[in-house]
């Protein structure tokens, strides 16, 4: 695994462990010689799992639309920032750039990037694992909701069990790496496409 794209919140939030656990990551990325691609922002859990990352002398790639450039979002001290002309063509540049996709807690734009690239997955556009970094549970009432999902019969219980879940970096870092080597094919067709 030489990339990551991580997903994750533009704004703190209220718990100051979400800011600690994106430092910690962004640390043990740079340890581990992980790249990191994201979003290219400067404030928030982004800026934060960035400057971390770059403190520890790691690689870090961002992806941004001129518009947010132009609002002055972009994080100019980045190894390497990229600007696109729209979100579509940010989602797709990060994906190309990453082996594997990383949620770290955040809102609707965390929800949304994590989810597409987990449709891709499950559709077969591609085979880079997805995983949730579950520390503090920040993610369980999601996954339950979910099981809801899969209970109803909209969702492949196959799907769900593909996505890798662990309350630590280094657990999901090597459940990550599992679903790599492993290159599972979540079920396809109506039960587990919508």
């Amino acid at each position: 695994m030489r990339r990551v794209a991580i997903f994750l919140g533009s704004a703190d939030g209220h718990d100051p462990a979400h800011a600690e656990l994106a430092v910690g990551v962004g640390k043990e990325l740079a340890r581990r010689g992980i790249g990191i691609v994201y979003g290219g922002g400067r404030k928030g859990l982004m800026g934060a799992v960035a400057d971390s990352a770059l403190k520890a002398g790691g690689e870090v790639v961002g992806v941004i639309p001129k518009s947010m450039v132009e609002r002055e979002w972009a994080h100019e001290d980045v190894t390497e920032l990229i600007t696109c002309d729209s979100m579509h063509e940010r989602k797709a540049l990060m994906a190309d750039r990453s082996d594997a996709f990383l949620a770290l807690p955040g809102g609707l734009g965390t929800l949304e990037e994590i989810f597409e690239v987990w449709s891709w997955r499950q559709l077969g556009f591609h085979s880079k694992p997805v995983g949730f970094l579950d520390a503090g549970g920040f993610w369980t009432p999601l996954l339950d909701a979910l099981q809801g999902l899969v209970d109803s019969g909209f969702l492949a219980a196959a799907t769900l069990q593909d996505a890798a879940v662990a309350p630590d970096l280094p657990g999901l870092l090597a459940e990550l790496e599992e679903r790599m080597r492993s290159t599972p094919r979540p079920a396809h067709g109506p039960e587990g496409a919508g």
